[in-house]
C-alpha cells in the first residue's frame, strides 16, 4: 500500500527514468518483481505497471491487502488535508482523490496502525452525473500539467479524467487512448453533455490528449496547466494562442 502522499511509478527502475503515474496515499499494488532497490508493481486500481523504490511503500499482510481490495475505499475530496499515523505519531499530507480504508468516525486501521483524518470524504451513496464529474474537474484547475501526475500539485490530460470520476466512485484506465475505448459514442458535439469526454489525435492518428466536455462549448483539460477553452467540431481553440491546439477524434459518455 501507498503509505505515503504521493510516489512516482517509474518506466525503468531508476530515479532518473521517465515518471509513467503516480500513486495517492492508500493506493493497493501488487509487487511482481524485484531488482535491487527497486519493485515492479501492479495499480490495483487500473492494473498500471511501473517500478517503485522500495522504500516508498508499506508491505501488507496477505488477509489484510485482500480485506482492503474486496472492501474498496472512501475517497478525499479536500485539495490537502493531514493524516495522522497516531500509531507512529507523524502526519501525512494526503492529497485529492486518495483512498482511505476502513473509515469509521474519522479513525482506520491497517494492520498494525492506527489513523485519523478530519477532513471531508465522499458520501458512499452520493449520486454519479455529468454535473458532478465537471464539479470534481474544476477542483484541479490551474493545477501546472505534469507528465504521469495525479494531483492538485501536477497531473496530465488522461490524469485528470481518471481522477475527476474516481471522485465520483468511477473507475477509468490510466491513459487516454485506453480511456477511448469505454463507454459510448456521441455521434456529435450537439449532443454532447456536460461530463461527456473528448478525444484528439496526431497526426499518425493515435489518441493522444483528453479533455471534459462542458456547457456553452467549452472542454476542461490538461495543457500546460489544467485550463478552459473552446472546443467546436473541428478541436480545441486557445483564445490566447488564436489557433486551434487538438484535433478532434470522438466523444465518449461515460455515465
Amino acid at each position: 500500500m501507498c503509505n505515503l502522499s504521493i510516489v512516482p511509478v517509474r518506466l525503468e527502475p531508476s530515479h532518473q527514468s521517465e515518471m509513467v503515474t503516480q500513486i495517492l496515499f492508500g493506493e493497493l499494488f501488487e509487487i511482481t518483481e524485484k531488482a535491487d532497490s527497486w519493485a515492479k508493481v501492479r495499480l490495483v486500481y487500473d492494473n498500471y505497471e511501473g517500478w517503485v523504490d522500495s522504500k516508498q511503500y508499506m508491505p501488507l499482510y496477505n488477509e489484510t491487502f485482500k480485506k482492503l481490495t474486496d472492501f474498496g475505499s472512501t475517497i478525499t475530496l479536500d485539495i490537502v488535508q493531514i493524516l495522522i499515523n497516531e500509531t507512529k505519531g507523524y502526519m501525512i499530507p494526503v492529497v485529492l482523490g486518495s483512498s482511505l480504508p476502513f473509515v469509521a468516525n474519522n479513525t482506520f486501521y491497517i494492520d498494525d496502525h492506527k489513523y485519523s483524518f478530519d477532513g471531508h470524504v465522499r458520501p458512499s451513496n452520493e449520486e454519479v452525473n455529468g454535473d458532478k464529474i465537471v464539479e470534481n474537474a474544476y477542483l484541479y484547475l490551474d493545477a501546472p500539467y505534469l507528465w504521469g501526475g495525479r494531483s492538485p500539485f501536477g497531473i496530465d490530460c488522461s490524469g485528470l479524467i481518471q481522477m475527476a470520476f474516481k471522485l465520483n466512485g468511477i473507475k477509468l484506465p490510466r491513459d487516454a487512448h485506453q480511456q477511448a475505448a469505454q463507454g459510448t459514442d456521441v455521434n456529435s458535439l450537439y449532443e454532447a453533455l456536460p461530463g461527456d469526454l473528448a478525444f484528439f489525435d496526431n497526426e499518425e492518428g493515435n489518441i493522444v490528449h483528453t479533455g471534459i466536455v462542458l456547457a456553452n462549448n467549452r472542454i476542461i483539460h490538461a495543457s500546460g496547466r489544467v485550463r478552459v477553452d473552446t472546443l467546436d467540431n473541428e478541436g480545441i481553440y486557445n483564445n490566447k494562442l488564436k489557433r486551434y491546439t487538438h484535433k478532434l477524434r470522438i466523444l465518449k459518455r461515460i455515465i
